[in-house]
């Protein structure tokens, strides 16, 4: 598994808790991933301006033709403002039928990178281990 490399939001700096949202899509096809990717990383450069947003890393397992996001939010509101953006709900719509998608959502008690990801990467490889390449 690759991940990008932790890209914080405008509310990066909070010390409550926070939203965790892991993102899983497996597509039918691995040539929909290059989509997907430039897509994802559109959304990304945006991420300091999202309100409410702590953070986010984009991971993709090309070989098992999987990719998503691990992003952080100060609370539900601003995880579904962004999940309503009309340039997400495009993206959401033009994928939609090329694949499965899942989604996982807990609060954690502050954010924590190395606690976070550990508990992520463990979700999305359905393991204990706790390590994640970054890239």
């Amino acid at each position: 598994m690759l991940r990008t490399g932790w890209r914080p939001g405008p509310d990066s700096a909070t010390d409550g808790p926070v939203l965790v949202s892991v993102t899983d899509f497996t597509v039918t096809r691995r040539r929909d991933l290059f989509g997907i990717a430039r897509a994802a990383a559109g959304l990304r450069r945006a991420w300091p301006t999202l309100d409410g947003a702590v953070g986010l890393w984009l991971w993709t397992a090309p070989l098992a033709r999987r990719c998503g996001a691990v992003s952080l939010w100060t609370g539900e509101e601003a995880l579904h403002g962004f999940v309503g953006l009309p340039e997400h709900v495009a993206i959401m719509r033009k994928y939609r039928g090329r694949g499965t998608a899942e989604a996982t959502t807990w609060v954690a008690p502050r954010f924590d990178e190395t606690d976070i990801w550990r508990e992520a990467y463990r979700l999305l490889t359905g393991s204990g281990a706790t390590s994640g390449r970054s890239r």
